[in-house]
């Protein structure tokens, strides 16, 4: 099999945007992702310094890609989903040292028999 290198795209959004996330990352070769409920938090200093609010239902998309699929993802996230958007969202990646065959089948070419 084909050393395929993965890594982890992290999505912190408001409530209601991880069907758009999902939708970004799909039209761009992601196979799937899992959406995990979450709340936000943010200190008094910080809503004044950078003048933020918060939105305290988020969601966090993971979505496990080939390393060559971050920054496209990224960028059209960034557009449709980011900060200056309503989803209010932050991306991030995250290395993967491990991952079990089944999600690398899905980023290989069968091998020619």
């Amino acid at each position: 099999m084909e050393e395929v290198k993965i890594l982890n795209i992290v999505a912190i959004i408001n409530e209601g945007y991880s069907d758009l996330v999902m939708e970004v990352a799909k039209d761009l070769g992601a196979r799937g992702g899992t959406i995990i409920p979450a709340n936000g938090s943010v200190s008094a200093e910080a809503m004044k310094l950078y003048g933020i609010g918060i939105h305290p239902e988020k969601e966090i998309a993971l979505i496990l890609v080939k390393e060559d699929m971050v920054d496209p993802i990224l960028k059209k996230l960034y557009e449709k989903a980011g900060t200056e958007t309503d989803a209010k969202g932050i991306f991030f990646t995250l290395p993967v040292s491990h991952v079990s065959e089944n999600i690398l089948k899905q980023y290989t070419k069968p091998e020619k028999q």
